[in-house]
């Protein structure tokens, strides 16, 4: 039975705010050499934009418009919380409306949703159940909290599905509000890691009809030895995110070991943009072509790090692009995790 990922829509909110980031966060830093540190690294990040909940204020001295961060005050986690319920529905219908705009809602069989920003029940799954007017008898599925590479897995969780029911529908929706988790007190290395993630929704459905990307393999391996590296906890403050400098280097040091399960010639580099220092380290890890990664240089130029939904961009990149044949798309979050898959564009 194959498996086929017929479309990707994707949806970010209307708040474009990676410069006004760049000019605030300076003045979080109390060290001047790590203000100026912040400045230079940022500067080399390869990141033009990225969008936000938040309506950036017009003030130098203010974050956001609406003044959910005031310096000394920042909000708790339940707080953030009650604004994930209050976005994260309307991101998601519109990613998820245009998805299966050429499908019934009623044909939709299964729905799976990965976030890692937000908690709640009734959460996302029902909130769209309802909203989309989908059957009552819907399979849902929550994959939560697994950061990155959540993605992948629910391609893997939709790809089962489908092997097991070939009648199945499955839609897919990946969202995440990270611009929801800044925290008031952290060093160069925090702020640093904070100013890559921004804010993003991809809906996607997965069936057995032969159109678009064909699914072939999933694998997973973990390297706990760098379980550190990443961690995403949560806190009084909303979720603390702690990103390892070395994570680029190990990354690249161990990245073709970690492919040695590839058994066919790839010409399609769907690698999740977790950064300019990580897609140069897999590139140099796996001595890929130049341009073997430009898709996904390209989405983190224009989006930033969306979590879960970021290699979902690229995938859509590339099933709209003219170029066919062997892709890998790959993802990594906390374990130290790769989930990969590799997938046919005929």
């Amino acid at each position: 039975m194959s498996v086929w990922l017929n479309r990707i829509a994707t949806a970010v909110p209307p708040f474009e705010a990676h410069g006004k980031f760049l000019a605030y966060a300076p003045s979080m830093l109390s060290d001047e050499r790590d203000r100026r540190m912040f400045t230079r690294l940022a500067s080399k990040a390869q990141i033009e934009r990225r969008y936000t909940i938040f309506e950036p204020a017009p003030e130098p001295d203010r974050l956001d418009a609406g003044d959910f961060y005031v310096r000394g005050s920042f909000p708790p986690t339940s707080a953030r919380m009650a604004l994930f319920d209050e976005h994260a529905l309307p991101l998601a219908l519109r990613a998820c409306r245009e998805a299966i705009a050429q499908t019934r809602p009623a044909d939709i069989t299964h729905l799976v949703v990965t976030t890692c920003t937000g908690l709640s029940t009734p959460g996302l799954d029902l909130q769209l159940q309802q909203a989309l007017g989908l059957r009552s008898s819907l399979e849902r599925t929550v994959i939560g909290f697994m950061g990155c590479y959540a993605a992948i897995n629910g391609l893997k969780a939709a790809w089962h599905v489908v092997r097991s029911v070939p009648t199945a529908k499955v839609l897919l929706v990946n969202l995440e509000l990270c611009t929801l988790h800044l925290q008031e007190n952290v060093d160069l290395e925090g702020m640093l890691g904070f100013m890559q993630f921004a804010d993003g929704c991809a809906a996607s459905l997965i069936s057995s009809e032969a159109e678009g990307l064909q699914l072939k393999r999933f694998h997973c391996d973990v390297l706990p030895e760098a379980a550190e590296l990443i961690t995403w906890q949560v806190g009084d403050r909303g979720f603390a995110m702690e990103l390892s400098p070395s994570l680029p280097k190990v990354l690249g040091d161990n990245i073709a070991g970690l492919m040695n399960w590839v058994d066919a010639p790839i010409n399609l580099w769907a690698v999740h943009p977790g950064g300019r220092a990580i897609l140069d380290a897999i590139q140099a890890g796996l001595n890929l072509p130049k341009d073997a990664l430009d898709t996904s240089r390209a989405v983190l130029h224009d989006y930033g790090n969306m979590s879960s939904a970021t290699v979902m961009f690229v995938l859509k990149a590339m099933l709209e692009s003219s170029t066919h044949g062997t892709g890998l798309a790959m993802a990594f979050g906390p374990g130290l995790t790769l989930e990969s898959m590799i997938f046919d564009k005929p």
